[in-house]
């Protein structure tokens, strides 16, 4: 597993997940502002640009997390985060491990099964491979997700060097993950996170998080889009986060 590091010399440890497609500069502006309190991990999730394992499953890559914290962290760390299919693996790991942080934040998990995307995107991905490396077409599917232009010359590196089979499986591990019954046994404190300006089965599956961890928090990000608050607005993240794990409430 790679991993990118702040903060090494703290005690209390934060890992955050980024989101598909994407890789550790996700929340290399959050990891900048808390690597003075915090030990903060940047793990580049299978199957993406750095990483040195292929993508297999949601389940296997949180498992192979969990064995890092137990190898690492004694078993568990003071809070997770994670974005998209980070944040997937984040409630994966929660349910293989009840206990494995104290404090989770997961934004935009979809666990609202799209069979009919999960089914098209092998094609699809097939056909349209090859227009990942031109650069017009980066910057069309850029703009789409909405991400901070700063962040583009990384995008683009990264996306490049994903192959393909790796990304045709995690894209349908994405849309095919349901939340597993056990997640309902989880200790730790959680706080959901969802856009207004998110499809309906990303607020749906929100919904449906919010229904089966006990005691969380849950909250929807007025006007924002998929990923927007920890790809663009990574001081409000910082501060949410510390408030969350101050005891501060959240509206």
């Amino acid at each position: 597993m790679k991993i990118i590091e702040y903060g090494k010399e703290n005690s209390e440890a934060i890992l955050l997940l980024h989101g598909g497609g994407l890789s550790w500069w996700n929340y290399r502006a959050e990891a900048e502002r808390l690597k003075d309190t915090h030990h903060v991990v940047l793990p580049i999730l299978d199957g993406h640009a750095g990483s040195d394992a292929p993508f297999l499953s949601i389940e296997k890559n949180a498992a192979e997390l969990i064995a890092y914290i137990d190898a690492n962290f004694h078993g568990s760390v003071l809070a997770i985060g994670g974005l998209s299919l980070g944040a997937q693996i984040l409630v994966e790991m929660l349910s293989q491990r009840k206990d494995i942080c104290h404090y989770a934040i997961i934004e935009s998990a979809l666990t609202v099964p799209m069979r009919m995307t999960a089914d098209m995107i092998g094609p699809m991905l097939s056909c349209s491979y090859g227009l990942i490396k031109q650069k017009w077409f980066a910057k069309l599917q850029f703009r789409s997700l909405k991400i901070q232009l700063a962040l583009f010359e990384e995008y683009y590196q990264d996306t490049c060097r994903i192959h393909k089979e790796d990304m045709i499986r995690f894209l349908q591990a994405n849309s095919s993950y349901t939340a597993k019954p056990s997640l309902t046994n989880t200790s730790a404190k959680t706080m959901i996170l969802v856009g207004s300006k998110e499809q309906g089965k990303m607020k749906r599956s929100a919904e449906i998080l919010h229904d089966m961890i006990p005691g969380n928090t849950y909250k929807v990000l007025a006007g924002y889009s998929h990923g927007e608050l920890s790809l663009n607005h990574p001081q409000e993240y910082t501060e949410l986060l510390k408030r969350f794990l101050a005891g501060d409430e959240i509206h």
